[in-house]
């Protein structure tokens, strides 16, 4: 399970919205229990409306970010300008990191669609995503 506030949301979303008409892309900070706590946002340095690339400084600065905060890289954000929040099979060809969460947002339809995944050895598994333990859950997308 995957845990947002709600200000780590809209931070998501907005990042999103900020790359259009580029998808949006960032990764997410936290605790090994999935309790996002920072969000980073990156240029998708892949310029594009249907492919991201998170910039290379940027993730080398959230691992030591998170070395020093005593913290883990628990994945990835990116958004789909015009398809539902489900990974692409260029999505699951990149994913990286099988510990990860992969979160894609859909910016289609408003409100935003969030939904988070893991991925291992090109199988998907979607998983919940909560609010932080005291606001509640997100209703459904």
């Amino acid at each position: 399970m995957l845990s947002l506030s709600s200000v780590h949301r809209d931070a998501i979303v907005a990042t999103c919205i900020r790359a259009l008409p580029n998808e949006g892309c960032g990764l997410m900070l936290g605790t090994l229990d999935g309790t996002v706590t920072e969000i980073v946002p990156s240029p998708n340095v892949a310029d594009s409306a249907k492919l991201y690339e998170i910039d290379s400084w940027v993730l080398l600065g959230a691992y030591r970010r998170s070395d020093e905060k005593g913290l883990s890289i628990l994945g990835v954000f990116h958004s789909h300008t015009n398809s539902e929040a489900y990974p692409s099979p260029t999505d699951t060809a990149q994913a990286p990191d099988p510990a990860w969460h992969y979160v894609v947002v859909s910016l289609r339809d408003v409100p935003s669609a969030i939904r988070s995944f893991h991925i291992i050895e090109g199988e998907i598994d979607e998983e919940e995503v909560a609010r932080s333990p005291f606001e509640g859950e997100f209703p459904s997308a």
